[in-house]
């Protein structure tokens, strides 16, 4: 498992991030792209300036951000 210093020594310049929308998202989307192993990243597609946010799977679980919802499996 990668803890909190090495997952943002993980490249994510070809990360694929996908968007998971409740509504319309007129708002802003929360996009998510897998970037290791045990590694995700959570970025916000109205401020891409703003760099991803990175996590485990287990910490992704526990703030109940489940990664089959963007179209992508743990």
């Amino acid at each position: 498992m990668q803890n909190g210093t090495d997952l943002y020594a993980l490249d994510i310049g070809g990360a694929s991030f996908t968007k998971a929308c409740g509504g319309p998202c007129t708002e802003g989307c929360v996009t998510l792209a897998r970037i290791g192993a045990d590694a995700w990243a959570l970025g916000d597609s109205k401020r891409p300036d703003v760099a991803p946010l990175r996590f485990t799977t287990e910490e992704l679980d526990a703030a109940g951000i489940d990664p089959a919802r963007f179209g992508l499996g743990t």
